[in-house]
């Protein structure tokens, strides 16, 4: 199982990191005003002093959340938690 959940964690961090790129290329022409408006209206809190990544990161999180293949990791995760199975150990 922990070599499942391994696994299944590098593919989750691949897709997020596409995704991302996916959003970036997304916003790369938005001004900085536009790109935290577009974010607040994402209802997510921002602040236009924040560094453009921070920005693109928050949407690729709220976008990437939703995605089946985020749903599912998660469900799997837990799964595997209450099983006694852990990434990172309980310290």
């Amino acid at each position: 199982m922990l070599q499942f959940l391994t696994e299944a964690n590098e593919l989750y961090q691949q897709g997020f990191a596409d995704l991302h790129r996916t959003v970036a290329a997304r916003v790369a022409g938005m001004s900085p005003e536009l790109l935290a408006a577009t974010v607040t209206a994402a209802s997510l809190p921002c602040d236009i002093s924040q560094v453009r990544d921070e920005l693109v990161s928050l949407l690729a999180v709220t976008e990437w959340q939703m995605t089946p293949a985020a749903l599912a990791y998660s469900e799997m995760a837990e799964d595997a938690t209450r099983r006694g199975v852990r990434l990172i150990p309980e310290g």
